[in-house]
């Protein structure tokens, strides 16, 4: 399969609602590209203010390079500017802090899922 370029203007594109049943709310959600092969993703996210997505692991490594707003994790707070990169199986938290919403890129080395920790 050969790819083709392409572009996305995200000021102009509508996000998608991500409907997260864990936290009861939805999240924001602009698919980039996904990878035919390996299913790693590109993506936009958005948290709303105040929403931590509680202790969880994924099966593959990501990062968040942070656009906007406050970046709340297990280990710490980062602002706009900053990668932040979380590996493969790490018991995690991250969402937005209580001073606004947080935008970012959120990038997989792998396919995507969640598992929550009180869920095992």
């Amino acid at each position: 399969m050969t790819e083709e370029f392409y572009s996305i203007d995200t000021t102009t594109t509508e996000w998608e609602a991500s409907h997260n049943p864990k936290l009861g709310v939805d999240l924001g959600r602009l698919m980039l590209r996904k990878d035919p092969k390996n299913g790693a993703e590109i993506r936009m996210i958005r948290y709303p203010k105040g929403v931590l997505n509680p202790e969880h692991t994924h099966p593959c490594g990501h990062g968040i390079f942070v656009l906007e707003g406050t970046l709340r994790t297990h280990k710490g707070e980062f602002g706009p500017g900053t990668w932040v990169w979380f590996p493969q199986g790490e018991v995690m938290e991250h969402g937005a802090t209580e001073d606004g919403d947080v935008v970012g890129i959120f990038i997989t080395d792998g396919a995507f899922e969640i598992w929550y920790e009180d869920d095992k």
